[in-house]
């Protein structure tokens, strides 16, 4: 996928910098954005600009509360057309669906993992350090979370849990400001997460009538990044869509219409396997199913086409460092 982020972000981080009285020059520096007009960016900035102008306005602005303000900032028309197809839901589970599905629309280089459990629905990040700074990447995320959710519920404060994989800062005080009073530090990673009975809580804009047109341009605009995308990554789509029916690396080269030999080629050059590629993605569609906690392992093991699960279980701990059964007995013991 096209490593790029939606222009309104960039905007506006531009202008929370020249608010806090950085010069055009100084924050646009070493980006390619310096010799451009501004009002001449298109839909989407690359991944490269956008982490050069955070760096740029960290130090610049020595502002340590920027990815909570940026957040903030980030409302329903900040992610263009997924916001608006967020508006047209009846309720909150549509939202989250729409989001799971999309949300490579509003940053491509992050991986969210969802759960949805008994007592809680919960989405969690390894990591944001690939993306952005941890600390700032997790503030963004996590004030533009709350901002939405308070946008879509007509302004109402929705219970919103934050999770951090850090300590808890000097500036916790913004935290409570901006996000609340549920805060944790220390955690094992990056969490966000509310009582699943809140799913079904209905969304005052809703429009089921228009949701269709804007789901639909949603899914043309991750079309035509994922046009763009390494083959690695087209690979990993393209197995994502096919679960429980893994083709092998010839069938995969002729649905990206290339010879296998090309194909091969072309992920020697990337410096990643095709068996890597099917391993990563059997341990996603694994982990998913251990965490929803409805199939039993066995059926799991079938499902990615192993006959035995004797085999699945060593190779799930070949591919995660963890045994099926320890990833069930941890969504256990978090739902009580």
């Amino acid at each position: 996928m096209t490593s790029s982020t939606p222009a309104p972000y960039v905007l506006i981080l531009i202008d929370l910098a020249m608010e806090a009285g950085v010069s055009r020059d100084a924050l646009l520096r070493g980006s390619s954005l310096e010799t451009i007009d501004l009002s001449a960016i298109g839909a989407r900035v690359s991944d490269d600009d956008f982490r050069i102008l955070v760096e740029n306005t960290l130090q610049l602005t020595q502002d340590t509360t920027l990815g909570l303000r940026l957040g903030r900032r980030l409302n329903l028309s900040a992610h263009a057309v997924l916001g608006q197809a967020f508006m047209t839901c009846r309720n909150l589970a549509e939202v989250i669906q729409l989001f799971e599905r999309y949300y490579h629309l509003l940053a491509p280089e992050l991986v969210l993992e969802f759960h949805y459990g008994a007592a809680r629905t919960v989405i969690s990040s390894p990591s944001t350090e690939d993306y952005l700074p941890l600390t700032f990447g997790l503030e963004c995320i996590a004030a533009a979370m709350r901002n939405t959710l308070n946008g879509l519920l007509g302004g109402s404060h929705f219970p919103l849990r934050f999770e951090f994989p850090y300590g808890e800062p000097d500036y916790v005080s913004e935290y409570r400001e901006i996000l609340g009073e549920d805060l944790h530090f220390d955690c094992d990673r990056a969490a966000w997460s509310f009582p699943t009975e809140l799913l079904h809580v209905p969304l005052p804009s809703s429009n089921p009538a228009l949701r269709q047109l804007y789901e639909a341009e949603c899914a043309r605009l991750l079309a035509d990044l994922s046009d763009n995308a390494s083959i690695g990554d087209q690979t990993r789509n393209l197995l994502r869509k096919l679960e429980g029916q893994y083709p092998k690396m010839p069938q995969v080269a002729t649905m990206l219409n290339m010879s296998p030999r090309t194909y091969r080629r072309r992920l020697t050059e990337e410096g990643i396997g095709f068996q890597d590629l099917l391993d990563n993605v059997r341990a996603e569609h694994a982990t998913r199913h251990l965490k929803e906690n409805r199939l039993p392992i066995a059926s799991i093991a079938y499902q990615l086409g192993f006959n035995d699960p004797s085999n699945f279980r060593r190779a799930y701990r070949r591919w995660t460092g963890t045994t099926p059964g320890d990833v069930r007995k941890n969504v256990s013991a978090s739902n009580l």
